[in-house]
């Protein structure tokens, strides 16, 4: 626990709380559940931050299992192709520390993972990826912590299959540009 988290536990009284979570939750590596869990999973929630502690947050989706599981220590992801800013990967060649948050909102249960990240380019492992989802570059990062993530806010979410429409809608990707009101479908097809 780093000193910041020890003040507000000694301000606000959790300091008990907190090192019985610490010692019953938090783990230096990832267990068979937790590995098993991360097989499973279609999405991940990233974290990093510059050499300068600029943060950046963002999002990871594939198939179930894109996340591989290598060992107890260690997993890794695709890079898959985005908009080439690469924000989260310039973060973490100047500052190798990210977080991970994996949430199943079915199950209703997450995972934290904090570690050490570096990217690597491996055209074996890339043989593995699905058609269609080639990477160029892969993350591989050394787990320090796993732990719970608190189920109590997290909402029970069903998984709606995607559905391609060719209704007069800008590209996604110019949502938020300024200019005339998106027009958006909801999954009943009403516009909003």
């Amino acid at each position: 626990m780093n000193h910041g988290e020890r003040e507000l536990q000694d301000r606000l009284g959790t300091r008990d709380r907190a090192d019985s979570f610490q010692a019953r939750q938090v783990l230096p590596h990832l267990n068979d559940r937790m590995r098993h869990f991360i097989g499973r999973q279609e999405m991940m929630f990233l974290a990093t931050a510059d050499a300068a502690g600029g943060c950046d947050s963002t999002f990871r989706a594939g198939p179930p299992g894109f996340v591989r599981v290598l060992d107890e220590e260690h997993l890794s992801w695709p890079e898959y192709r985005g908009n080439g800013v690469m924000a989260s990967l310039g973060n973490v060649t100047e500052n190798g520390h990210v977080g991970l948050l994996f949430i199943d909102f079915e199950d209703v249960i997450g995972l934290h993972v904090n570690g050490t990240a570096e990217i690597v380019e491996d055209p074996d492992e890339q043989a593995g990826t699905p058609p269609g989802r080639r990477a160029r570059l892969w993350v591989v990062t050394r787990v320090h912590e796993a732990y719970i993530h608190c189920a109590k806010h997290i909402p029970r979410l069903a998984k709606i299959p995607r559905r391609r429409t060719h209704a007069e809608q800008p590209k996604k990707s110019d949502y938020f540009i300024p200019g005339p009101p998106a027009r958006i479908q909801d999954v009943a097809g009403r516009e909003s």
